[in-house]
């Protein structure tokens, strides 16, 4: 449920001025349409959005978390607009929107039409309005598709950011009335699945069984995409703090260190020296990733026979049926050892800590059930913490 940006608007400026009538002003309406779009608004919510007094209108609760939820989305979306045609802050419509990132994400304008829905000259038309006020193409046609500018992608980003916060407004609305809406969507990187996410998950569903959680996995890229697309909420996982993110906040957790792992009764078992090592097949951690740096740090020399993955459950059955070495997160791989599945090779690794922790848009503000899973979190990692400090 996200109404016309329009409305959007008028709720923006009504919280800003305290009148509908200067909202009116500057969204080109006339009072008696702002106050009949209020009170849609307040129906849709089932909440009251404004207190009417003698000296104006004054944001409710509920209202101040509203408007400062559109506030933010609408400051990203219209320095987007702007930057192709300053008319487009005021003309731009929610469907045109909708439309030109169904283009972006299916690189086909009948791909586009189907996934929305609607007739495929519904979408050219939207596109080329928008094309119009801007006075130039949105995207290159090419053999294999349409692919957009950049200028369209930043729009696009923007306009997918507006959604996300429009649905963590709803969320917002409907915990003040008791209800759950929505739900949670986090990056986990494949350490915080095993060690972190699981533990996490089992203490957030003590106070909210039934609000939905979904987990995505990939690589760090792509999941990085997903969280500065709004796509997903927050990220968790091995930080990296060596990189320049002034778009994203870094939120430090707990450190963890790399393991050399293999098959109990494996003729390395007991090896306390590097020597000899780099000899047998490794399963190592895929390119670019911290822990496959971690591993050319401590051995200069490619290994002659490796295998790259991120799964735990493919080096746990590969380094069951041979002699393959695994290098993996101690954190992530604590459980398996537990289990007597795999056996921790007691040599000497120098290498410096990981910092696993949080990774969220700058400026992102959780909703209460979304704050609920990040504490959930905090106390695992906490926990964590403590026990590798008693070893």
């Amino acid at each position: 449920m996200t109404p016309s940006l329009r409305h959007l608007r008028i709720i923006r400026d009504i919280g800003r001025t305290g009148s509908a009538a200067r909202a009116a002003s500057a969204t080109r309406l006339t009072q008696p349409a702002v106050t009949l779009a209020v009170a849609g608004l307040e129906r849709q919510v089932g909440l009251r959005l404004f207190d009417r007094r003698p000296q104006g209108l004054l944001p409710t609760e509920a209202g101040l978390r509203l408007i400062e939820r559109i506030d933010r989305a609408l400051s990203v979306l219209d320095t987007a607009l702007a930057d192709l045609a300053p008319r487009l802050v005021l003309t731009a419509t929610m469907a045109q929107l909708q439309a030109l990132v169904a283009v972006v994400e299916a690189e086909s304008f009948s791909e586009a039409a189907r996934r929305l829905g609607v007739a495929q000259p519904t979408v050219h038309r939207a596109v080329a309005q928008i094309e119009g006020e801007a006075g130039r193409a949105l995207f290159d046609r090419t053999r294999h598709g349409v692919i957009a500018a950049r200028s369209t992608q930043r729009l696009a980003v923007a306009a997918r950011l507006l959604q996300a916060e429009m649905d963590q407004a709803w969320a917002d609305l409907a915990e003040m009335q008791g209800r759950e809406v929505g739900r949670i969507v986090i990056g986990g990187m494949p350490l915080s699945r095993s060690s972190l996410l699981g533990p996490a998950l089992a203490r957030f569903r003590v106070e909210r069984p039934t609000l939905r959680v979904k987990v995505v996995e990939g690589p760090f890229r792509e999941l990085l995409l997903g969280l500065r697309r709004g796509e997903i909420d927050f990220l968790i996982g091995a930080l990296r703090p060596g990189e320049v993110v002034p778009d994203l906040t870094q939120e430090a957790l707990l450190e963890d260190r790399m393991a050399v792992v293999c098959r109990p009764g494996h003729p390395a078992e007991k090896s306390r020296t590097n020597a000899g090592l780099a000899g047998y097949p490794w399963v190592l951690p895929p390119e670019g990733t911290p822990g496959r740096a971690a591993f050319a740090a401590l051995f200069p020399e490619a290994p002659a026979s490796l295998v790259e993955t991120g799964s735990l459950i493919l080096m746990r059955e590969l380094l069951a049926q041979s002699d393959h070495l695994g290098f993996i997160s101690a954190l992530q791989v604590r459980p398996e050892i537990a289990l007597g599945a795999l056996v921790a090779v007691r040599v000497p690794l120098d290498d410096a800590p990981r910092v696993i922790g949080i990774l969220t848009r700058r400026g992102w503000q959780p909703t209460t059930a979304q704050g609920g899973m990040l504490d959930a979190v905090r106390k695992v990692a906490h926990d964590l913490q403590d026990k590798a400090g008693q070893r």
